[in-house]
C-alpha cells in the first residue's frame, strides 16, 4: 500500500489522548526532518460543527465522512463503549476498507471495527480490560489478549492507550521504513519499538479463598514463598488427607496448590522488581524460583517479557 493520506473518525465522546497520538504520528508536519507529509483529515458526521471531545471539551470537525472513504489509512480512536458507533460511520469504515484502505483502531476503537463487521474471522486485539466484552459482542473476532497490537495486513488493532503509538509507528515502519519511524519516535520521545505485550501491564489474577478453613495454610504459604512445599506437607498442616486437601483447595481458591503458589510467587517477584534493587538471582531466591534461569522462564511465560526488561519499564527508582 501507499501511505500518503490518513483520515481519523471522531464520533461523539472520542478520547482525546487516543485521537492525539494518531495526530502526533500522522498529522504533525515533520518534512524538515525528512518525514513525508501526510494528507491528514479529521472526519465527522457534521463537518464544521463541534463534537463532544472527551470530558467537557469540544472539537470542531473540518471534514465529513465522504473524506474518509478514499484514503490510504482510516483510523478509529477510542470512544465510549456504552455507545454504538453511528451507522453512517460504520458504513464509512466498510467503504474505506472496500476501497483498499488499511483500517487501524486504538483501544476501544476496536468496537467500532466490530460494529462495521471488519473483525469477523480476523485476528485482533483491544485493551485487556475490554477483551471479554469485545469477544461477547463480536464472537467471530479472533482476539489476542496478550499483544500490544495485531497487524493483519489491511487491519491493524492495538491495545490500550499508548499501544496505539506502537501500532502507528509499526505501520509507518512497515510502509515507509525504519528511518522514518525512528525519526517520528525520536520527536515523540518514545521507543521506536517496545518489547513484550499486554501481559506485562495486567494485574495477575491471584485466586482468593472463599472460605476460612484454609486461611492459616494460605497465610503460611505467603509468608514462606521461598521454601519448597509439597501437597503432603500442606495437607498435614491443614490436618486433612492429601486427597481431601487438594479437593478443598480447588473448591476454596479456584486453583490447584501448585498454580496458586506460582501466581503468588510471580506477584511477589513483580513487587521486588518494581520496588527494590535486588538482583534477579536474589529475587529468584526470595520468591521460591531458586535460580535466575527458572525465574526468567516462568516470568517470561506468564508476563511476556523477562524480569530485566520488566524492571526497566516498571521500576519505581528514578535515580
Amino acid at each position: 500500500m501507499t501511505l500518503t493520506s490518513v483520515a481519523v473518525l471522531v464520533p461523539e465522546g472520542t478520547a482525546p489522548f487516543e485521537f492525539g497520538l494518531i495526530y502526533e504520528v500522522f498529522g504533525v508536519d515533520r518534512t524538515d526532518e525528512g518525514v513525508p507529509r501526510f494528507d491528514f483529515r479529521v472526519c465527522g458526521r457534521r463537518p464544521g460543527e463541534p463534537i463532544t471531545f472527551g470530558s467537557g471539551m469540544r472539537l470542531e470537525v473540518p471534514f465529513g465522512l465522504d473524506a474518509a472513504v478514499d484514503v490510504d489509512l482510516l483510523a478509529m480512536p477510542a470512544f465510549p463503549m456504552d455507545t454504538e458507533l453511528p451507522t453512517d460511520m460504520q458504513q464509512a469504515l466498510r467503504l474505506a476498507h472496500d476501497n483498499g484502505a488499511t483500517v487501524l483502531s486504538v483501544c476501544s476503537g476496536a468496537f467500532g471495527l466490530g460494529a462495521a463487521g471488519l473483525l469477523d474471522e480476523r485476528p485482533c486485539t483491544t485493551h485487556w480490560r475490554y477483551a471479554d466484552e469485545l469477544a461477547a459482542r463480536y464472537p467471530r473476532a479472533r482476539i489476542d489478549r496478550d499483544v500490544l497490537f495485531v497487524d493483519d495486513g489491511d487491519l491493524i488493532t492495538s491495545a490500550g492507550t499508548a499501544a496505539g503509538i506502537d501500532a502507528c509507528l509499526h505501520l509507518v515502519r512497515r510502509e515507509l521504513g525504519s528511518a522514518v519511524a525512528t525519526t517520528i519516535a525520536r520527536r515523540m520521545v518514545v521507543p521506536p519499538q517496545r518489547d513484550g505485550g499486554q501481559r506485562q501491564f495486567i494485574d495477575l489474577p491471584i485466586p482468593e479463598c472463599t472460605g476460612d478453613s484454609l486461611e492459616p495454610v494460605l497465610s503460611y504459604l505467603i509468608q514462606n514463598l521461598a521454601a519448597e512445599h509439597t501437597v503432603s506437607e500442606l495437607a498435614r498442616r491443614a490436618t486433612m488427607s492429601e486427597r481431601t486437601f487438594a479437593r478443598r483447595f480447588v473448591a476454596e481458591t479456584g486453583s490447584t496448590p501448585a498454580k496458586w503458589l506460582a501466581l503468588q510467587r510471580l506477584h511477589h517477584a513483580r513487587h521486588l522488581l518494581e520496588e527494590t534493587d535486588l538482583g534477579v538471582e536474589q529475587v529468584a531466591a526470595r520468591t521460591g524460583f531458586g535460580t535466575a534461569a527458572q525465574l526468567r522462564h516462568h516470568f517470561t511465560r506468564a508476563i511476556g517479557v523477562p524480569p530485566v526488561a520488566y524492571r526497566r519499564s516498571f521500576t519505581a527508582k528514578t535515580g
